[in-house]
């Protein structure tokens, strides 16, 4: 075991990072070689080459072959591969190999370990198990990321550093000491007094008001519901936490490097650990990890809406799947098998809403670990397999779309989407826990994706300049500012729809008195007197002279409504609130703002956003339907690509003039898109 350093070092201090360039889409995966002998490697190059892979993620989990003593350090196998690699023309994505720490450390550290907000300790034998307030995890972390960048901050294969590995996947919240003492100093930083935090908090409720900032913990369990503002305040701590980790490895690749440096975000259902719009800024290209997940009712929806808010993240800008799955996952209760050409479809639909980098988790399947069972490029049975011909096809098809690069997706509809609001509204106090706040944006989603409309997701705090409509599902927690956005949009002529359980608090998870929805009354002319939710399974009838059918109803949610300058156009049909507005409109400047007052079925929010969508002239790339043919457009200056994506099982036909590129055929009029495949057509101007 030695310390080489055979790669000469960067020795002058880098500010910034040059931007991540690249010819045409690239197309990638995980590798790790680690887990396979030398023969395979040789044979792995060769396959990658003719499946057109040219981005390899490497050294993502290597910390235990790097180091595996204390300050001893072997780069023998990682020198192997990154020349290896880039003698066969392939870019390195290289880790900075600090996910998982190797058990010497929490043998000789255990003080490491994280702890959940029971207050038990989580222990090695799987991964991330590491407290982001560990100073001695970090110190040893760094140590290892001065290392990596030294030896390859200069090579030539090195196209883009990869921090870590989906921070805050499973360890974003610690509850350790270490974790308590560094919440405290970001409490300070944030409200320098004491009695500035227990304003803040409402400690004057249950005898929780501090004297000293030493009396501050984490919010592990109580005997009872957690005071709301810590636990809101400890999450949006956990980000920054993390995020200063992330800026951590960042500045110690800097001082070497002047490769652009990013880490893999997970924007997909059920993980809400990291604000990801304060990461945004951070990273040098967006990127993200995404897999279907069948625990959900459309996995395929919620894969465009993931894209969508991924771009989002990225200012509209490119960016990077880091990772996706070939086939079946291994961490869902029924790992669902891909269907033929179903691999290709959600590649596509990933690059039709922005991705210029289709990537996998992993080239070649393992023999062993939690992961085994996890598809591949290279699954087990081997290449003569149906999933190998598939992705070799793709890496031709990819190629054949490469002059899309540069062009951007066009919307002219968005929806507000926080992490703050997801966080606070579906905390352990509230009037209904079956009211789930990504279920209610997935909702407003679904009814425009039937419509065939292309949604931006966007910030409550982004410009709202161009957009005709502006969907505001479930925004529980609204600042006064991101009100006041919204009613300017509105005012300047913007359309808005605003549902049921937003703008009740402030940033503190403070309630706005004088009637909900707080923070959009006045925009909205409503004043709601009291929240009346309903009992799973029921439901109340809802009329309206818009296009519902006589079956609408709504669920979940009703509300005691008053208009104060509104005009109501939807009511309750039966229950308790019979003939109370469930749906109202009024003008605000000369824009107009919607509310929804409970959570209609799926063909009625369709029906209810297709008659606003209407108003606000939006603009449909797609047709209305059932979601399963899906159109996007993206476009430059003077060049516009329209994707068509059949998830169905029928042909469909489209107008269309131009060429298209996945056959390369010309196209007059009219273009067939057979069942299950995609098609992307560079339009002529004047189609």
């Amino acid at each position: 075991m030695n310390t080489p350093v055979a790669t000469p070092a960067v020795t002058h201090q880098v500010t910034a990072a040059t931007p991540f360039v690249q010819n045409g889409i690239a197309y990638g995966c995980d590798y790790n070689p680690e887990q396979w002998g030398p023969e395979v490697w040789a044979e792995d190059v060769l396959l990658m080459q003719q499946a057109g892979v040219d981005l390899v993620a490497i050294n993502i989990f290597g910390w235990s072959a790097l180091e595996p003593a204390p300050g001893e350090y072997d780069f023998t196998l990682l020198d192997t591969i990154v020349d290896l690699l880039h003698d066969h023309g392939i870019r390195v994505n290289l880790g900075t190999g600090t996910s998982s720490s190797p058990p010497w450390l929490t043998t000789l550290h255990p003080e490491i370990l994280p702890q959940t907000e029971d207050g038990t300790t989580r222990y090695p034998g799987g991964r991330q198990a590491w407290c982001p307030s560990s100073p001695v995890f970090r110190e040893h972390a760094l140590r290892l990321v001065e290392q990596v960048a030294r030896r390859y901050g200069a090579h030539p294969a090195v196209a883009l550093w990869h921090v870590s590995n989906e921070l805050g996947c499973h360890n974003a919240l610690c509850y350790d000491d270490d974790t308590a003492a560094a919440f405290r100093l970001w409490l300070e930083a944030k409200y320098t007094s004491i009695a500035a935090l227990n304003a803040a908090w409402g400690t004057s409720f249950w005898s929780q008001r501090y004297t000293a900032w030493a009396e501050v913990h984490t919010p592990r369990l109580t005997l009872s519901s957690r005071n709301p503002g810590q636990v809101l305040d400890f999450q949006r701590f956990s980000s920054d936490e993390l995020l200063g980790y992330y800026r951590a490895e960042e500045a110690v690749l800097r001082r070497h490097s002047t490769v652009p440096v990013t880490t893999n975000f997970m924007v997909t259902a059920h993980i809400k650990n990291l604000d990801y719009w304060r990461w945004a800024s951070a990273v040098d290209v967006v990127a993200n990890d995404h897999y279907l997940d069948h625990r959900l009712a459309d996995p395929t929806t919620e894969l465009a809406f993931a894209a969508d808010l991924t771009r989002g993240l990225a200012g509209g800008d490119a960016w990077l799947l880091m990772e996706q799955a070939t086939s079946a996952v291994n961490w869902q209760p029924l790992n669902l098998a891909k269907t033929p050409g179903e691999l290709t479809r959600n590649s596509l639909a990933h690059v039709a809403r922005g991705a210029e980098a289709i990537c996998f988790f992993q080239w070649r399947a393992s023999q062993q670990g939690s992961e085994k069972f996890h598809s591949a490029l290279v699954p087990h049975a081997g290449t003569d397999t149906v999933l190998w011909r598939e992705v070799v096809a793709l890496g031709a098809t990819l190629d054949r779309l490469d002059e899309v690069i540069g062009s951007r997706v066009v919307a002219d509809t968005a929806i507000l989407f926080s992490w703050e609001a997801w966080w606070a509204g579906d905390g352990e106090s509230r009037p209904s826990q079956s009211v789930k706040y990504l279920e209610q944006v997935h909702a407003a989603y679904t009814a425009l994706h039937r419509l065939g409309v292309t949604v931006d997701i966007v910030s409550p705090d982004a410009d709202l300049t161009g957009y005709n409509l502006v969907v505001v599902p479930a925004l529980y927690l609204a600042t006064d500012a991101q009100a006041a956005n919204l009613a300017g949009f509105v005012a300047d002529g913007g359309h808005t729809l605003v549902t049921f359980y937003s703008g009740i608090v402030d940033e503190d998870d403070r309630v706005r008195l004088g009637g909900y929805p707080g923070a959009f009354r006045d925009l909205l002319g409503v004043r709601v007197e009291e929240f009346v939710p309903l009992r799973p399974g029921n439901a109340v009838g809802l009329h309206a002279p818009i296009g519902l059918s006589t079956a609408a109803t709504g669920t979940l949610w009703t509300e005691r409504l008053q208009l104060t300058g509104a005009e109501a156009v939807a009511h309750y049909t039966d229950g308790a609130l019979t003939g109370v507005p469930a749906l109202t409109r009024n003008r605000h400047g000369a824009g107009t703002a919607w509310y929804l007052a409970t959570a209609p079925d799926a063909d009625a929010y369709r029906d209810i956003l297709r008659t606003i969508a209407g108003q606000a002239r939006v603009t449909a790339a797609g047709p209305e339907g059932d979601g399963l043919v899906e159109v996007i457009r993206r476009a430059t200056a003077d060049r516009s690509y329209r994707f068509i994506i059949n998830h169905g099982d029928t042909d469909v036909e489209v107008s269309a003039a131009g060429v298209e590129l996945v056959t390369g055929a010309t196209i007059a009029s009219t273009l067939r898109v057979p069942a299950g495949a995609v098609r992307v057509i560079r339009e002529d101007p004047a189609s």
